[in-house]
Parts: C-alpha cells; structure tokens; sequence
C-alpha cells in the first residue's frame, strides 16, 4: 500500500516541528526517515501512524484519506524502540496478543491464532523461546518478537521507531541485516526512523533525510551519499572534510591555494566572485609532495595502517578541523608517507555549495 502525505504541518506549542511535508511512500519498499534528535522523524511518523495529529494537511493511504482517522482503524503495526512487551507473557501470548483481542467476529478461532503464531516466531527464528518470557531474552530478541506481534495482526504498513536503538552496535548490524532480508520475504510497505546513517544506507530501498522539521532530500541511498543536494546531507550522511573559500575565474581559492574546477567531474557550475564551501569524502582527496592543484597543504599528525584501508590525518591551516585521508593499503606503501611530513592535498571529486555575496 502506498502512503502520500501532503503539506503537512505540525506545532507543539511554539515549536514548529513538521514544516510544509511533501513525501510519498511506494507500495512494498522499505523507507528510511534519517535525520538528528528532534528534526521532526519520529513526531512524521507517528501522525502516520494515527498516534499522534496534524495541525493542518493530509494523509492518503492508497488514495484513502485516514488523516482523521485513529491508530485502531489504520491497519498499520507500530515496532517500538524499547519492545513494550508485556513482562507477566510468554513469547507465544505476547504475538497472539493482537490476534487475541480483535472483536468477536473478525477473532481467528484458537487453532487458527496458534497455527499463525507458530509461523510468525519461525519466521523471525524465535520458535524455540515460545514459552519464555521476556526477561529472559536478549535485546535483539525481545526486538524480534516485537516486531512478530507487529506483523500478527497483518498490518499494512509497517513503522518501526528506531528498532535497534536500544542495542549494541553488534546486534545492531545483525538485525538490521535480518530486518532487510525479512522486508524482502514478507513485501510491506515499511518506514523506519533512525539517526544512523549506516543503518540507512543499509537497509533502505529508499531515504528520507529530514532536518529542523524539513525534508532536505528524498532518494536512493547510493544517490544520498554519492550526489548529496544540500550541505546538510553532505555532512550528515558520510564523513566529509570542509574547505571554506571562493571562486576566481573557474577556480575554488582557499587561502593561497586555487585549485582548477573540473566541471566533468563535479557537478556544480562555479559562479564567479561567490563565497563558496567545498565538501570533499576522504577517499576523494589525493595526498602530493607538490603543490600543483591543490586545495590545501597540511603536516601529518597520525596514521592508522589497520586492516585494508590506511587513515591518515592532517592539520591544515585550510582546514578548521584535522583533515582525513584515505589510501589504499597499496597506495601507502608505495607512496611511504611518515607522520610529521608535510603534503598537498588535490581533490579527485569535490562538492560545492555556493552562497550569493551581499
């Protein structure tokens, strides 16, 4: 089922938390809402699903209007943070709960709710801890058999509010892993909210990057993080160096240094005599004993040469923070790059952001 929301706006108070929401959500994809604490992801999600309301604009479910509508009459399973399992069931009582309290005549008969209970806790591989409780399950776990109760009463969206955030980054990274594989079995539409952009980029077939109770972007996660279209998504999705500066005939100047902008691999069109901030990915920077077309120059205070990939970090007058390259283990190697020297930095890709002088 598709989801469309339309200028959506949201006050507590004088906060203004949802400003103009304009989003669709496409039947059967998983939809992440990423975003920092209080831009508004968690407050959108819960008006959808029926928890909380708008001040003003619509919700549409399948071209239905539920905008008036309460969280019992929208047909969506809502999976909370910290799992709201009932501590005095079972495992078992706990999924068949939702099934168990449904009127009298849309009520499955006993052997029916057993039957489809049974199913749900295989599904998630749960089946074994039927008859446990849930102090006696582990945090990934007792998320498991939230989201089954979720699923029980065969939702027709599914909300997940920060699922894994109550978990380590371990259990995090294996359920996340399990919950895109699940979307993948079970084909509903799915929104989740989190503040990790890796869970994002992970899971998702889609994001939502959501900031100060706006949308800045809506794409695919490969086009989030490789062609950002704001400086907020590009410092908030992926690690980023920033270069402040401005532009003198086709070049971006920082400090004394211009470096030539290629328009064949950077897509913004430079715009004379305009301040001008270039936000650049560690692996895009390449690391020079000369100075030709360089962005900057910086002394290297630290190496880390673990694992596949080497981190290097320089201090740069260019640069208000310490600056992070990445090499190859290959590249370092031959290149022999010792802390204390001195380097130029040469951008391969760069993403420009430009601000009208006044």
């Amino acid at each position: 089922m598709s989801i469309q929301i339309e200028n959506l706006e949201k006050h507590f108070g004088a906060f203004h938390a949802l400003k103009e929401i304009n989003v669709q959500f496409k039947q059967n994809q998983l939809t992440a809402l990423l975003g920092p604490s209080g831009c508004g992801k968690t407050t959108l999600l819960r008006i959808i699903a029926g928890l909380e309301f708008a001040d003003s604009g619509k919700i549409l479910f399948e071209n239905n209007d539920v905008t008036a509508l309460s969280a019992d009459k929208r047909g969506v399973g809502f999976v909370f943070q910290h799992y709201a399992l009932f501590q005095n069931m079972t495992v078992f009582e706990n999924v068949a709960f939702g099934l168990q309290v449904k009127p009298r005549k849309f009520r499955p008969s006993k052997e029916e709710i057993h039957e489809k209970v049974t199913a749900l806790l295989q599904l998630v591989k749960l089946d074994w801890l039927a008859n446990a409780y849930p102090n006696q399950l582990s945090g990934g776990q007792r998320q498991r058999v939230a989201l089954a109760r979720s699923l029980a009463v065969q939702p027709k969206v599914l909300l997940l509010d920060e699922p894994f955030g109550a978990l380590d980054a371990q259990v995090r990274k294996e359920l996340r892993r399990w919950l895109r594989d699940l979307h993948q079995e079970l084909n509903v539409t799915s929104i989740f909210v989190t503040h990790d952009q890796d869970e994002a980029l992970d899971v998702s077939d889609r994001i939502v990057v959501m900031n100060k109770g706006q949308i800045e972007q809506i794409d695919e996660p490969t086009q989030i993080y490789h062609s950002p279209q704001t400086p907020f998504v590009t410092q908030f999705v992926g690690d980023v160096n920033v270069f402040h500066g401005h532009i003198d005939q086709g070049n971006l100047v920082v400090g004394e240094f211009s470096h030539r902008i290629d328009p064949n691999t950077n897509h913004t069109v430079p715009v004379e005599n305009q301040s001008a901030t270039a936000y650049i990915r560690p692996y895009e920077l390449t690391l020079s004993r000369a100075a030709d077309n360089a962005l900057a120059a910086g002394i290297i205070t630290h190496i880390n040469a673990i694992g596949f990939i080497v981190r290097i970090e320089i201090e740069s007058r260019q640069s208000e923070q310490p600056i992070e390259v990445i090499l190859t283990k290959e590249s370092y190697m031959q290149s022999q790059y010792r802390i204390g020297e001195q380097v130029y930095l040469v951008p391969d890709k760069l993403n420009l952001f430009q601000q009208m002088n006044i």
